[in-house]
């Protein structure tokens, strides 16, 4: 009998891992193959291992096309071995570098190609994956790409293909608390002070249009997005998708998994200290200081972001909002991307002026 994170596993993650690039049969594989959470990150680790392999040999062979597909199966596939798995840090850890390694490996091999750099913050550095258009101009729009409580850049393939079909370049970066960050760097409520030194890095870059710079987030990026605009007027939209309004209010409602992770990715010494680190997490005040347009989306059957949080984000922002709901759509609409995905890249788009790429 499978344990109860385990079983809350099996059925509320298969929508989150497949659609972000997990193969469904795997998914199936790996969470029938174990009983006990402490089995979990090793399973997943050994068949990311499979991926990886392969795309090592598709290397060896010349075939990079193959590669990149292996490689970043790879790299996701490790990732969600240590997704909310923050009570053995040794095997999250060894995870987590094993899909940065895979992922780093893929990136000249990508369609287009990606660059990992590094942004100065704080006389420390973010790391980023800066991946550009093919048959567009320079300088181009670019997106900045923020994400969840435990997701970090080698998740966002996916997501990084609608808005890369359009014209924009994507910045995927791993910020305080996240990824590459969270091991020295606690989570944030202020997250203006995190984006304004990311919109600071991209006008160093000439292939980089400064002035149609847009921001994207899920989950508690859908947070970060927001509160980001609030404070960096630079930045001249956003896509908030399934965002808390204040995330200490929800924190009693939260499955124990992500107020674990929450506590280890804010450097909390216990639950309370983390809880009432949450209540820093919070568009109160601060949501009525958003002026750039908006795009806010909510999953109607959300349990951790309800879709209460969205509407009330969207009710105090004074910019132009544009207001998604998904009356069956989980946490993030995992379950239905076809209902937002491209409606929000095609949104973005025609906020910065991108055009698609030529054939």
């Amino acid at each position: 009998m499978a344990d109860h994170y385990v079983q809350h596993a099996r059925e509320h993650m298969l929508a989150r891992y497949t659609v972000n690039g997990v193969n469904a049969s795997d998914f199936m594989d790996v969470t029938r193959s174990i009983e006990h959470w402490s089995d979990w990150c090793s399973a997943w680790s050994a068949r990311a291992a499979i991926h990886e392999a392969l795309g090592r040999a598709a290397l060896a062979e010349g075939h990079g096309i193959s590669a990149a597909e292996h490689l970043c199966r790879a790299a996701v596939t490790y990732h969600f071995g240590k997704y909310l798995f923050v009570r053995d840090m040794a095997q999250h850890r060894a995870a987590h570098a094993k899909a940065i390694e895979c992922h780093t490996l893929a990136l000249p091999h990508m369609d287009p190609p990606g660059e990992r750099v590094l942004i100065p913050i704080e006389g420390r550095h973010l790391v980023g994956i800066l991946r550009k258009p093919r048959g567009v101009s320079s300088p181009c729009p670019v997106v900045l790409m923020t994400m969840g409580l435990d997701s970090t850049k080698e998740e966002l393939i996916t997501f990084e293909a609608g808005f890369l079909a359009r014209g924009m370049a994507t910045l995927a970066f791993d910020g305080p608390g996240q990824g590459e960050a969270e091991y020295d760097m606690p989570i944030r409520g202020d997250y203006e002070n995190v984006a304004g030194p990311v919109v600071d890095w991209v006008l160093t870059r000439a292939d980089l249009d400064g002035e149609r710079i847009g921001i994207w987030g899920i989950s508690l990026g859908g947070y970060y997005g927001p509160r980001s605009v609030a404070g960096e007027k630079r930045i001249k939209a956003c896509v908030s998708n399934c965002g808390p309004y204040n995330w200490g209010a929800l924190w009693e409602n939260l499955p124990e998994l992500t107020r674990d992770a929450f506590r280890v990715r804010s450097h909390s010494t216990s639950e309370a200290e983390a809880r009432e680190r949450a209540f820093g997490l919070s568009l109160e005040g601060v949501a009525s200081r958003i002026e750039c347009p908006m795009m806010v989306i909510a999953g109607g059957l959300d349990r951790l972001c309800p879709p209460e949080d969205a509407r009330r984000l969207a009710s105090e922002a004074r910019g132009p909002v544009t207001l998604i709901e998904i009356d069956d759509g989980n946490h993030v609409a995992h379950n239905r991307p076809y209902r937002y995905r491209p409606q929000s890249a095609d949104w973005m788009a025609a906020q910065l002026g991108a055009t698609a790429p030529r054939a």
